[in-house]
């Protein structure tokens, strides 16, 4: 049960550390506006709180003497994913606080970044977060504002992140992968190949069919040419 809701909250992390990447990367662009920056607050914060329930789960469980050598191994893989989650969380919140500053909301002659994208993110913000709409609220400071909540959160991030090191010591190198390194893209890689392999088969069937059947008429031909030759001699004898 408790790893059913432990991999539940990492599922859940992952899907809102990866919208909050693709959000990131629309600051500056010609999808950049006021209901944007709200949307990236919103979405890292529901981020923050995942991850401060995985870490509580996950160390309690990581303590607990009682538990199973087998299942202590499932949950050392599980925190070193959740560890690797938080890991690019804070990358991308210290990148969205770049790109913040390079490019504020209240600047109108500032330049924004070409990226070719367009269309609002507010329904990959809702998806994330499993909600229907998003409610924007937020004052039309909202970007020199937020970037002072940012800095904060960010540090809040570092802090949990060496506390997960001081509480639990699993070292990444200790814990067994499930899979080999690129085991799910061989996987899918070699379903193309069999399925081109059959692919080619069938053509060679349908060919090697055809062969046959011309091979059929040329030999039933030359049959009877043979036969209208040999009936012409007897007759001229």
């Amino acid at each position: 049960m408790v790893k059913e809701e432990c991999k539940a909250l990492l599922d859940a992390l992952s899907k809102v550390t990866a919208c909050y990447r693709h959000m990131v990367l629309t600051i500056g662009g010609t999808s950049d506006s006021q209901n944007l920056r709200e949307e990236l607050k919103k979405t890292r914060q529901k981020a923050q709180e995942l991850a401060v329930a995985n870490r509580n789960k996950l160390t309690t469980v990581l303590k607990d003497k009682t538990v199973s050598k087998e299942d202590k191994a499932e949950f050392e893989r599980l925190w070193v994913i959740f560890s690797t989650c938080l890991e690019i969380l804070e990358i991308d919140m210290r990148r969205a606080l770049e790109l913040g500053h390079e490019f504020p909301l209240n600047v109108p002659k500032k330049h924004l970044i070409q990226t070719g994208m367009s269309g609002g993110t507010s329904g990959v913000a809702a998806r994330a977060m499993s909600v229907q709409n998003m409610k924007y609220e937020a004052e039309h400071n909202i970007d020199v504002v937020d970037l002072k909540d940012l800095e904060n959160e960010i540090n809040q991030v570092g802090e949990m992140m060496y506390e997960m090191e001081m509480k639990v010591n699993v070292p990444q190198w200790t814990v067994e992968a499930k899979q080999d390194p690129g085991a799910e893209l061989k996987s899918t890689i070699s379903m193309g190949a069999s399925s081109i392999g059959m692919i080619s088969v069938e053509e060679n069937k349908s060919f090697c069919d055809i062969s046959k059947v011309l091979a059929g008429i040329i030999f039933s031909a030359v049959l009877i040419i043979a036969i209208v030759l040999a009936v012409c001699v007897v007759k001229l004898s």
